[in-house]
This record gives structure tokens, C-alpha cells and sequence, in this order.
């Protein structure tokens, strides 16, 4: 049987999906190999989030035909989408399949032999109207269950609504189904993501916070996380019950754009600075452990020097533990476009600079504040130089010697000093080591 090899660009998202299509191929005999490796089919699943994005396909498309030149290649997702006919124009691709078609490839094909002229299966992105369920693994540890999908959002900056097409989600049934295949699988943890995840439910007589409700009954599951959640979104009973919970994580990831009321303005955000912060002192107020992720861009058109440091300043007074940072990136047919002043490069990279040098900055103070605290921690399987890493409840990297019977447990840690590599040393409590010694000896 032919070997497949998978590649995802982009977000936790993207890789649900990739892991449903592999699996699919699975389910048909076909083995799965690393994309390193040489393969008879690669399937390159795209990011459209930056140009970057767009010319990473490029490169990668272009590693697949190294490895073997007569293979079937396959690009799927938002890219695919986006740009179809850019995408078939890149010598050795085979197919290109948008959003409606990105998981019919083993209905579309059966022999998966190279072809002399690319087929390009798309289609508007409003007839995209079906959800796809989708989960992927993290080191069999944390599993990614996808519960919605497109957004019906219109920031001035972003493609998504053009390359996925409106939001949508499933059934809560559906998705409590899918997150006891997981759980009976053995994951311990499970990440809710979608590309707009709090508007699940949207045209429904069903909401994210009714879908919490039920995932917290879920027998045998031990922690959730969710991601990325709009301020707007993000109501304060969501926020009240995760701190009344024993497995939603005190960990919240809220996209902030920019600190600047104008810029959120230019944006087309549905939300101000103030309301952004009330957010954050209701989550500290409540969970005073509690890790607080955020996205922001920088060098959107009409970002001036004083906006920045508006935006800048909001953020360096907020009690949050870490920014991911994306620097403005020209999209086609957005309405940032035609926005005025435009933001030199230099300007856009040397805001990112600042912004991450912050990041660091607040990263350090969060984990280091815990030092001398134990904390529960879900270990990893992987070992990296004699280490095992996992998380704590509040999303802090921590560290121990290596011990393959940690593996995918929730163990109480007392958490040290910060190692070079940027994770807390840790070292489980004497509770613990007799613990696991006991069952050890029973298991041996």
C-alpha cells in the first residue's frame, strides 16, 4: 500500500484536521509516514493568515518533490481556498482542494498517480455550510477536539471568513461523543479550539457556555482548556463557572488586537479596551493563579507612533501572562487595504521586537511568581535530554528527570527555580514519589 505523508501549516486547527484526513487514509490501509521521509503521496494542509503563510506552501511543496519527485501532491485548506489557481501554478502539485472539498481526497481519487495538469476542486466559500469533526493529539497527552468552524466576523485584517466561510458548529451531543472517544482513549486533557470558539452555537438554541456545562459532567475527563475566546464572547458566566470547576484550567487565551479604542476601531473589533479589562480583573479577582494569554498585531494601517504606545502601555498594565505577537500582513480583498497611513516594514518588525521583549518580560514574572508552590502537572511522554515536560493547571512549563512511568499523569509538583531552556525545574512532593514507587511495585 502507497505511504502518505502529512504536513500542517498554521494553527491547532488546521492540525484537527490534518489528523482527521491521515486517519481517514489509515482507515483505508494506507501507511503514514514522516513528511521528511520519501512518500508516493504528501497532502500539505495551508495557512492564509500572513504572505508568509502563502510562500511557506511554496517551499514546502518543493521539499515533498525532493524527496520524491513522481509523488502525488495534494494541497488543501485556507490557502487552497484563497488562491487555487496560484497554488496550481507551483510545478509537482496534482490537486488543490478548497474548503468544501478538503476532506473528500480519498473520494476524489482512488490510484493517486502524478498527473501531467493539476485539478483544482473549489467552489465558493458560502457554499462551505457542512462541520467536519475533527480531534488531533499532542504527545498522547492533550488532545485538540474542534467544535467550530469559519467565522461570521468581519475584522479588517483578516481572510478566515473568506477561506472558511461562516461560523458553524455541530450538535454538543456530537461533540460530548467526541470527547468520550478521546477519553476512552486515554487522554487526560482536551483543548476546545475552532476558529471563533465562543460562538459556538450561533443560529442555535445552543451556546459555548451550555457546551462547558456538559463537557465538565464528562466521565473520566480531567482537564480542559479552552483557546482562543473573543472579549465579547468571553461572558462573565463563562468566566464564574471555569473558576467554580475542578477541570476547566484557570487559563485563558483572549485575543486583544490592539490596546488603542481607535485602532480596535479601525480593526472592525466588536469590543473596546475597557471592556478587555474588565475581563482580565474579573479573571484575577476570581483566579488570581490564572494564566491570561493574548493576541495582538502590530503595524495595521492607521497605526500611528502615539496608537502604538497607546496599545503598548494598556497592555504592559494589565496582569497577563504572555503575548503572541503577529506583525500586519498585507491580505487580498481585506478592508485594512484601504486604510491610510500605511506602517513601514522597519516600523511593523521593530513594534513586534518591543511587544515580544514584553512578552518575555511578563512570561518570566508568571512562572517565576510560582516558585516554591506545588501545582498539578500533566507530564509528557517525550524525552528531551533526560527531561519530561508537561503543564501545570495554570499553563506553566515545568520540568523533571526523565521517568517513563510519569508519563501522561497529573502529579503534584513543587516548582523550582527557571531553567535556561525556559521552564520551571521541577520536583514531584514525597507524597507523590511514594505514590507512584507503590504503584510501580504493583504494576512490576
Amino acid at each position: 500500500m502507497k505511504k502518505v505523508a502529512l504536513k500542517t501549516l498554521g494553527c491547532k486547527l488546521n492540525y484537527s484536521e490534518t489528523m482527521t484526513i491521515q486517519r481517514d487514509f489509515e482507515n483505508e490501509g494506507y501507511e503514514i509516514t514522516d513528511f521528511e521521509d520519501k512518500a508516493d503521496i504528501y497532502v500539505i494542509n495551508t495557512c492564509s493568515v500572513t504572505q508568509s503563510a502563502n510562500s511557506t506552501c511554496r517551499s514546502t511543496v518543493r521539499r515533498a518533490l525532493r524527496r520524491n519527485p513522481e509523488a502525488f501532491v495534494a494541497v488543501v485548506g485556507c490557502y487552497a481556498q484563497l488562491e487555487p489557481e496560484e497554488i496550481a501554478s507551483i510545478d509537482g502539485v496534482d490537486t488543490v482542494l478548497g474548503a468544501k472539498n478538503k476532506f473528500k481526497l480519498l473520494e476524489l481519487f482512488d490510484d493517486f498517480t502524478k498527473r501531467s495538469e493539476p485539478i483544482i476542486y473549489n467552489s465558493d466559500v458560502n457554499e462551505t455550510v457542512d462541520f467536519h469533526n475533527s480531534f488531533s493529539a499532542d504527545d498522547r497527552t492533550r488532545a485538540f477536539l474542534k467544535v467550530q468552524d469559519g467565522c461570521s466576523y468581519k475584522c479588517s485584517f483578516c481572510t478566515i471568513p473568506f477561506a472558511r466561510g461562516e461560523s458553524r458548529s455541530p450538535k454538543i451531543v456530537s461533540v460530548i461523543e467526541n470527547a468520550k472517544t478521546l477519553v476512552a482513549e486515554g487522554f487526560k486533557e482536551i483543548v476546545i479550539t475552532g476558529v471563533n470558539a465562543g460562538d459556538f452555537g450561533r443560529g442555535t438554541d445552543e451556546n459555548f457556555f451550555m457546551l462547558l456545562q456538559k463537557l465538565d459532567q464528562v466521565e473520566g475527563l480531567e482537564r480542559i482548556r479552552f483557546s482562543s475566546v473573543e472579549p465579547n464572547l468571553m461572558h462573565e458566566d463563562i468566566i464564574r463557572f471555569t473558576a467554580a470547576s475542578d477541570k476547566i484550567q484557570p487559563h485563558f487565551h483572549m485575543p486583544l488586537q490592539s490596546g488603542s479604542d481607535k485602532m480596535l476601531g479601525l480593526m472592525r473589533r466588536r469590543y473596546q479596551s475597557d471592556l478587555y479589562r474588565r475581563r482580565v480583573e474579573l479573571i484575577k479577582e476570581l483566579m488570581p493563579d490564572a494564566a491570561i494569554g493574548v493576541d495582538v498585531i502590530t503595524g495595521h494601517p492607521g497605526e500611528t507612533d502615539e496608537l502604538f504606545q497607546e496599545s503598548f502601555d494598556f497592555i504592559n498594565s494589565l496582569p497577563v501572562s504572555y503575548l503572541h505577537v503577529f506583525t500586519y500582513s498585507e491580505r487580498p480583498n481585506t478592508h485594512a487595504l484601504n486604510i491610510e497611513p500605511k506602517v513601514q516594514d522597519s516600523i511593523r518588525k521593530d513594534r513586534t521586537h518591543k511587544l515580544r521583549r514584553l512578552s518575555k518580560k511578563k512570561r518570566f514574572n508568571f512562572d517565576t511568581s510560582f516558585s516554591g508552590e506545588v501545582r498539578p502537572v500533566l507530564f509528557e511522554g517525550a524525552e528531551q535530554n533526560g527531561t519530561m515536560l508537561g503543564w501545570t493547571d495554570n499553563y506553566v512549563r515545568v520540568g523533571i528527570p526523565y521517568n517513563a512511568r510519569y508519563e501522561n499523569r497529573i502529579l503534584p509538583v513543587r516548582l523550582g527555580a527557571r531553567a535556561k531552556d525556559g521552564y520551571l525545574i521541577g520536583e514531584l512532593t514525597p507524597e507523590a514519589k511514594e505514590e507512584q514507587k507503590v504503584i510501580a511495585e504493583l504494576v512490576g
